[in-house]
């Protein structure tokens, strides 16, 4: 089975080329390449969480620390967390490869 990226399973359009990029823009977890592979996804496709500006509930977020509340509700983050059991990165350490020191 396939891992879903989080544009894929919310069908949000804002991955790059998608149909919500003009009236929206591109979704930084679509394009966030410092998380690569993060729990198998492109870029942060499986990290959208850690990424401010990534959309929920059909709007465009804030920072983590404004967001992560709503997150851990999320179905997709629930799935990922699911689906990656023992291989899932916490936060922190997915955080700590967004900071260019």
């Amino acid at each position: 089975m396939a891992k879903l990226n989080c544009w894929e399973f919310k069908k949000c359009g804002r991955e790059p080329g998608g149909v919500n990029v003009r009236e929206l823009g591109v979704c930084p977890a679509a394009t966030e390449i410092r998380l690569e592979g993060a729990h198998g996804g492109k870029n942060a496709g499986r990290a959208c969480w850690v990424v401010a500006g990534s959309m929920c509930e059909g709007k465009v977020q804030g920072s983590y620390s404004m967001k992560y509340g709503d997150c851990v509700e999320c179905d997709f983050y629930k799935k990922v967390e699911e689906e990656e059991q023992s291989d899932y990165q916490l936060s922190i350490i997915l955080l700590r490869k967004l900071i260019r020191i």
